[in-house]
């Protein structure tokens, strides 16, 4: 670090008012990046089974897709917690959405070639983007006290939503475009992506200086510094993590993306099964995303001002009541599908927001982000496992069977939640 940036940083740490308006520019930069980055996640979920399903000619592996991107985003979560770790969450993010990029190219090439192996590879290397955009939510924290952590995850994630819903709704534009330049309708979303990812990344990288966690992890030293007691007394500095919070935390958000990524899935093959155009699949998968993400801010309040436990119960009921509606739908029944879908991304948003909550509120910030890396390998593979088993299921069953068995494993956030309010008066307290 050269003179001149440690002089800028140091004034961030010395000044509580540059620190506000730090946390309120990071606020708005993620939010910005998170508005791309939304855009390009869409694609390998309105799309992603649909293409495996047309080059394999097999409804068997159709939830393959969604397995080997979240797959690749549990590597790519580990990798950029590391870096943001080592770097700060502008080399991370940026790395991360970049090669979120890279992989978005390689699908639309694959489906030109009609290459599944280039198609699988590639899908590993796009989850990256997926990892990404899920990780930037942890970066508007850094900087946020304890009462304003789930609102700050909120924004970000809201922000997400106006990428996220276009994304869907542009297949068929895009569809049409990739027809034009002579690729395959099913690829035209991939290219959206890749453009997307690309700019999310670009936006980071030349906007997120100074870097809100180095700022944050100055601050910290700052305060064990003038913590420290006179010569000849001990004290301990090592970083102290709330295990019981962290594991709460981990299975509430485990258990809400096996639940969502299981159904989300194989919605677009089951309607298609049922007749239904792209362009309504892509509008029930729109509704879908727009319910992962829009409610965040009220979310975030909510989660704030009631409480982690209430807000992850609350995500069990939701997604318990979507996996009902899928299961009794009518297959050509659009209303009640956008209602499931809507449901499936309410009860994620409230157990992915209350989750993140306390896993902030659970860790130090010397060791945050690594943490946070590591708890989102969790949740790829947790995704990973719902895509890959959700085809399964409805090839040797029905989708009906999928929801019903969706709806009821998130009845198991209920007691989970109540394990940890039990032994909460055994839980460290943590200064903000």
């Amino acid at each position: 670090m050269s003179r001149n940036t440690y002089d800028l940083t140091q004034s961030f740490v010395d000044s509580s008012e540059k620190q506000k308006k730090l946390y309120i520019r990071t606020l708005l930069i993620v939010s910005i990046s998170q508005i791309f980055g939304g855009a390009g996640l869409a694609a390998g979920i309105t799309v992603g089974a649909l293409l495996a399903q047309q080059i394999l000619g097999t409804d068997a592996f159709a939830g393959l897709p969604a397995a080997l991107f979240t797959l690749g985003s549990a590597g790519a979560a580990l990798i950029v917690g590391k870096l943001s770790h080592r770097y700060g969450r502008r080399i991370g993010l940026t790395t991360g959405f970049m090669t979120g990029g890279v992989g978005a190219i390689g699908v639309v090439i694959a489906a030109i070639t009609n290459s599944i192996f280039l198609l699988f590879a590639s899908l590993l290397i796009y989850g990256a983007g997926t990892a990404t955009n899920l990780q930037a939510r942890y970066a508007g924290t850094d900087l946020a006290n304890k009462k304003q952590r789930a609102t700050a995850i909120s924004i970000a994630m809201v922000s997400t939503t106006f990428g996220a819903v276009a994304g869907p709704n542009l297949v068929d534009v895009m569809g049409h475009f990739a027809l034009s330049i002579g690729v395959p309708a099913l690829a035209g979303p991939f290219i959206l992506s890749a453009v997307a990812f690309i700019l999310a990344g670009l936006v980071l990288y030349v906007m997120l200086r100074p870097d809100p966690l180095i700022i944050a992890k100055m601050i910290d030293e700052n305060k064990q510094k003038q913590k420290q007691k006179p010569k000849g007394h001990s004290e301990t500095t090592e970083p102290i993590k709330n295990k019981r919070g962290v594991t709460v935390g981990a299975t509430v958000m485990v258990l809400t993306q096996i639940v969502m990524v299981a159904i989300m899935t194989m919605t677009p093959v089951h309607m298609a099964h049922h007749g239904h155009s792209l362009r309504e699949v892509g509008l029930v998968i729109g509704f879908h995303i727009g319910s992962m993400y829009l409610p965040s801010l009220v979310t975030g309040i909510l989660v704030d001002k009631i409480g982690r436990t209430a807000m992850s119960i609350a995500s069990g009921v939701t997604l318990l009541l979507a996996g009902l509606v899928a299961a009794i739908a009518p297959s050509d029944s659009m209303v009640l599908l956008i209602i499931a879908l809507s449901l499936l991304g309410l009860g994620w948003n409230f157990g992915l927001i209350s989750g993140t909550a306390l896993i902030v509120d659970s860790t130090e910030t010397s060791t945050r982000a690594k943490t946070q890396g590591t708890l989102d390998v969790f949740i790829a593979l947790a995704g990973a496992s719902g895509g890959a088993m959700s085809g399964m299921i409805v090839a040797n069953s029905s989708y009906t069977t999928l929801s019903l068995t969706g709806g009821i494993l998130s009845l198991l956030l209920i007691p989970v939640v109540i394990w940890s309010h039990k032994g909460k008066n055994k839980v460290l307290k943590y200064k903000n």
